[in-house]
């Protein structure tokens, strides 16, 4: 995997705020209510809302599950830790997805400050009786050897001591030559069906049976 192409990739800049909850035919039975916690990489940056992988898994799951796209760009884990009591309450989801990490890596801040963030955000979500699933991003090796190895033991010792499965790398079999935006920075179109089944890998075991969902 190409990560050393991270690095310039994910620059800084002004990111846009997005927060976007997508709809449900109305009327329709609900199994699950699925909460994306995510950056720019889970709300659809720079693309079309509908072509982002988030967007796609809800026309995959159907109508019985809601998905709640809670992600916005530029998002630190310490501003979701802040967010998360608030989306909690208002949507009670049955699962969180946390794909938070990756602007905390791109600034250098600390892998244990980070793994503190998330921490209580798997917690939070527990204490309302959420699955969580955890979406993990890696930062570029020319951080150095012990800061990226630092900051992907991060995911692996959270999920071990919250019993909580982990998806490594969410951009994994995303070629970053050909499947990012202009900037250089965002997955395009292209890629979102990629990652969707990346996430999907992990997902799928955790959701209510509903006859609505495809495969």
């Amino acid at each position: 995997m190409p990560i050393a192409k991270l690095a310039r990739r994910y620059a800084g800049g002004a990111l846009l705020l997005c927060v976007a909850v997508l709809s449900l035919t109305p009327g329709a039975a609900r199994a699950d209510t699925i909460l994306v916690m995510g950056d720019s990489l889970s709300a659809a940056y720079g693309i079309d809302p509908q072509a982002g992988w988030v967007a796609l898994l809800e026309k995959r799951l159907g109508s019985e599950h809601e998905v709640v796209n809670a992600s916005i760009s530029g998002e630190t884990t310490s501003g979701g830790s802040a967010r998360l009591p608030e989306v909690l309450g208002q949507y009670h989801p049955d699962i969180v997805l946390l794909e938070l990490g990756g602007n905390d890596g791109l600034r250098g801040l600390s892998p244990q400050q980070m793994q503190v963030n998330l921490a209580k955000m798997i917690e939070r979500s527990q204490k309302e009786n959420a699955k969580v699933l955890l979406l993990g991003i890696e930062v570029p090796p020319n951080y150095g050897p012990a800061y990226t190895d630092a900051f992907r033991d991060v995911f692996t010792q959270l999920a071990h001591d919250y019993q909580v499965p982990l998806l490594p790398f969410l951009l994994e079999g995303v070629d970053l030559d050909t499947m990012l935006q202009d900037d250089g920075i965002h997955p395009t179109a292209e890629a979102q069906p990629i990652i969707l089944d990346n996430v999907w890998s992990k997902l799928e075991p955790m959701l209510t049976p509903s006859t609505n969902t495809a495969g």
